[in-house]
């Protein structure tokens, strides 16, 4: 038989559990309003209670957690509450992050080094490895970890040596766990973004230099704009991606290429 063929069902996640870490604001936050828009029942986890709560009540079935995922005791009472709550996950997006921009190697403090990997990468392997027997229950497991650009490239001149070192260690541990997952079903994959504006970066993307800077070095010439993740998000969370694990995926206008 012939004739066209829609796909976009595959990319619907109804009757799911999708969990979000960093969904108080940024990238987070319309990560979890895009499942939500797909069919999920989404958990926003945060330390801003106040700002998960206010997202939380804008979408239908969503959980409120606030969690320090750089503490392994607040992401065991996370993953048990939404065992609790929802009875399973299938879909984990680990988007908690902070940065040490501005500091050059050199003079940077081992504290600061420390507290960024321990959220970044000693955190987000905390969340999977506590959070894998419930997706591994799952007949449509996926992690999406948020890696970034400079996981995979270097950050200079920005100095961001804690923060690079962490991404590069998120790429790394999606391809492993991808490994040691994949005979049970569970997929492991990465987004990694471009300069996209969010809290993180709205300082440098609204001055005019730092700015410049990003789409002079960038090939489509300009940073990403918000909604220009949210496919490749539900491409990596939901069966559209059936055959695809251990994969990291740029998002990025190009800068990787270069």
């Amino acid at each position: 038989m012939s004739g066209p063929v829609d796909a976009t069902p595959l990319l619907r996640l109804d009757g799911r559990v999708a969990l979000v870490t960093g969904a108080s604001s940024g990238l987070g936050a319309r990560f979890a309003r895009v499942l939500a828009g797909a069919g999920a029942r989404v958990v926003l986890a945060a330390r801003r209670r106040d700002r998960i709560e206010a997202l939380a009540s804008t979408l239908p079935g969503a959980l409120a957690v606030p969690c320090d995922v750089s503490r392994t005791q607040d992401v065991a009472a996370l993953v048990a509450r939404v065992e609790q709550s929802c009875g399973g996950l299938d879909v984990l997006v680990n988007n908690a992050g902070i940065s040490d921009a501005g500091e050059r190697a050199d003079t940077q403090s081992l504290e600061t080094f420390e507290r960024v990997i321990a959220v970044n990468q000693t955190g987000l392997f905390d969340l999977c490895r506590q959070a894998a027997p419930l997706l591994l229950r799952s007949a449509h497991g996926s992690i999406v970890n948020v890696a970034s650009i400079h996981g995979l490239v270097a950050a200079a001149p920005n100095h961001m040596t804690a923060y690079a070192t962490s991404k590069s260690a998120v790429v790394g541990l999606t391809r492993e766990l991808a490994g040691q997952w994949a005979a049970e079903g569970l997929r492991v994959n990465a987004l990694a973004p471009g300069y996209f504006r969010t809290e993180m970066t709205a300082g440098m993307l609204d001055s005019e230099r730092p700015r410049a800077w990003v789409e002079r070095n960038t090939p489509l010439r300009r940073p990403g704009d918000e909604h220009e993740l949210d496919v490749a998000l539900l491409f990596l969370a939901s069966d559209a991606s059936s055959y695809v694990t251990g994969v990291t995926l740029p998002v990025d206008g190009g800068w990787t290429s270069r």
